[in-house]
């Protein structure tokens, strides 16, 4: 089984964390692979937008003999572009992780890193149907790349929000947001009063179930494109 798993930030050290952390969990290979182009950190909608571009470049670069594809990125940006143009499925860590939640409590609660990602996770929650599910979301000022530079100065700030969404937002699960937050949700978890899913660890249990599906997928209509990479638009004129 072999899993291409795309970061769509330019930060390699965290491809390398959340594929690191996958590769412990999960028996496939994993071909991991960092955005070519766009921000270090996704941190805005702008940022989103360009790594959605740069989440389809990497599919066509190296998706070819991949079983299926895991967008290693909480937020999913172009999961829906990606879901439409791969020939084998694709998850995505935050809608892999909201459909854990969903099966473990009645009320989930979403706690990641970066104030502006807030907004954006209210609506990609409810692109999923799944608003009325969400207790509240509680974004710290660190942003994921600041935290996983020094992961243990924003334990305490991540599990007092945890905490906080349990017993002030009502969640009786709660979701550790982020590939830069790959495996602290383990260390948090005896100081808080309910379960805390890690991110990368519920998407990566989706991909692999995901990859033996093979459905009847309806390419899309063949592109004619100007200025992409040329393996980004032999994929789009293929359709």
């Amino acid at each position: 089984m072999r899993i291409l798993l795309i970061n769509p930030n330019t930060t390699a050290a965290v491809t390398e964390q959340a594929a690191a952390h996958v590769r412990r969990l999960i028996p496939a290979e994993i071909v991991a692979v960092t955005g070519r182009f766009g921000a270090h950190y996704i941190s805005s909608r702008a940022a989103a937008a360009i790594a959605a571009h740069a989440a389809l470049d990497a599919l066509a670069e190296h998706g070819a003999g991949c079983d299926a594809v895991y967008l290693a990125c909480f937020g999913d940006p172009g999961l829906l572009a990606l879901k439409e143009v791969s020939p084998v499925p694709v998850v995505g860590m935050a809608e892999g992780a909201l459909h854990l939640a969903c099966t473990r409590g009645r009320r989930v609660g979403i706690v990641t890193g970066g104030v502006l990602w807030r907004p954006m996770l209210e609506e990609f929650a409810a692109s999923l149907g799944l608003s009325s599910r969400l207790s509240g979301i509680r974004a710290i000022a660190p942003t994921g790349g600041e935290i996983a530079r020094d992961p243990d100065a924003a334990l305490a700030r991540l599990a007092a929000a945890c905490r906080a969404c349990a017993e002030e937002d009502g969640a009786d699960v709660v979701i550790l947001g982020g590939a830069a937050l790959a495996g602290l949700a383990e260390r948090i978890r005896p100081d808080v009063p309910v379960p805390v899913i890690c991110s990368t660890e519920a998407g990566a249990r989706a991909v692999m179930a995901a990859a033996g599906l093979r459905t009847g997928r309806v390419p899309p209509p063949a592109t004619a494109s100007t200025g992409l990479s040329p393996a980004l638009t032999g994929l789009l004129a293929a359709g």
